[in-house]
């Protein structure tokens, strides 16, 4: 595991120009996932510490009790197509350190990436059979889910895919684990430091293109005179922001993933259930001897009411909506009602403010004046609460994040 830790860094460039070129995001996007991937490597290499069993003295007359740890076998990862290098790294290291055989299932938009891994983990000396990929679709992923050598299943993805995953394998005596859509929202009280809410909103919404279950896609405000001030601030931001292709060292916005996907975005903003945009929309196309790509400037939208599609549907682009409330309550409130609890920020300089906001939001992530961060899986759950995740364990573990604001 450290020859293949060394090994991806050694050959770094490499695969993020894969991940770049086949998936469309920039290159400090695709270098910034493969980072996170690797991390997750480094955590593998501790397997002698985080493997050790526990022992119990006496649990009874002459009676000790030690438990073990045993691989399962066979194991798989369905993973999607917007981080082809990172989702597949948070799951077959680990499986592997702890003794299973490992079949990853790539999205078939940008399966390359995790051929190269493989192939680098092969050159670092592990055995044939050991590490697996499988190209494909829907027989592919049902392939897995029903084979009785499989036990166990770990999927990112929708939430309609996440379901019939979970109620396949599960059928099937697999344990799953099924993460699916995401919705995330950022409330920005009257208080909140303009620029720094402005700042994290724009990285928020449209790094790697938005296409990532992380991104914030609506930004609640509470009350006209911060929206007015904020949203001013992000028009000027995503009007100066450079759009271009992925290999464009100099672009901070790259294509979106396919034709498909870029003209489902236009649907959105271009449906007329839309008013008021913040800032206009142009498209481009940009021709690579691979195939064309589209490229979209970043949006920001006022939606016609809650019911918007834009409000509640699961998001990956680069759109941001915003919403005007009274007060905490009703943001509060409209954060709650999401069927989507994956994640939430507030931006605000008031102490008992954030940590209200931090107890009673039922979300599955907190960031208090910074965008929540996707954590490890090595130091805590990525999964959020309601219909975005389903598994085979009954623990709901919440990471929250926090910085100060500057004060007046």
């Amino acid at each position: 595991m450290f020859r293949y830790k060394a090994l991806l860094e050694q050959r770094a460039d490499e695969i993020v120009a894969v991940v770049a070129r086949e998936h469309g995001k920039v290159l400090s996007d695709a270098a910034g996932e493969l980072a996170r991937g690797i991390e997750i490597v480094e955590y593998a290499c501790c397997a002698p510490q985080f493997l050790k069993s526990e022992f119990s003295e006496s649990v009874g007359t002459g009676i000790d009790t030690y438990t073990l740890r045993q691989p399962l076998g066979v194991v798989a990862g369905i993973t999607p197509f917007n981080f082809p290098a990172m989702v597949p790294l948070w799951m077959f290291p680990m499986a592997i350190v702890c003794g299973n055989a490992f079949v990853l299932k790539p999205s078939e938009r940008d399966p390359s990436a995790a051929l190269i891994l493989a192939s680098l983990f092969k050159e670092a000396g592990l055995p044939d059979g050991v590490f697996n990929v499988v190209n494909g679709d829907k027989e592919a992923v049902d392939a897995l889910l029903t084979h009785p050598d499989v036990q166990a299943v770990s999927f990112v993805g929708s939430t309609p895919i996440a379901k019939y995953i979970y109620s396949t394998g599960t059928a099937h005596g697999k344990r799953v684990q099924a993460l699916g859509g995401a919705k995330n929202h950022a409330v920005v009280m009257p208080d909140a430091d303009p620029e720094m809410a402005a700042d994290a909103l724009v990285g928020a919404a449209y790094g790697s293109a938005g296409e990532r279950c992380m991104a914030i896609s609506v930004a609640v405000f509470v009350g006209d005179a911060i929206a007015d001030d904020v949203l001013g601030r992000v028009r000027r931001k995503i009007a100066a922001m450079k759009v271009g292709a992925s290999d464009d060292a100099s672009a901070e916005m790259g294509p979106l993933v396919t034709a498909t996907h870029r003209d489902k975005v236009a649907g959105y903003i271009d449906s007329g259930a839309a008013r008021a945009p913040i800032s206009s929309s142009t498209a481009a196309r940009s021709r690579s001897p691979a195939r064309r790509r589209l490229l979209r400037r970043p949006d920001a939208l006022r939606p016609r009411g809650a019911a918007h599609a834009h409000l509640q549907g699961r998001d990956l682009r680069p759109v941001l909506s915003s919403m005007r409330v009274r007060n905490y309550d009703e943001a509060l409130a409209l954060v709650n009602a999401h069927e989507f609890g994956n994640g939430a920020a507030i931006f605000t300089r008031d102490g008992d403010t954030a940590r209200d906001f931090v107890q009673r939001v039922q979300i599955g992530m907190v960031g208090v004046n910074v965008p929540f961060r996707c954590r490890s899986p090595s130091t805590a759950s990525a999964a959020g609460s309601r219909r975005c995740s389903a598994t085979t364990t009954s623990t709901a573990p919440r990471a929250c994040a926090s910085t100060r604001g500057r004060r007046r």
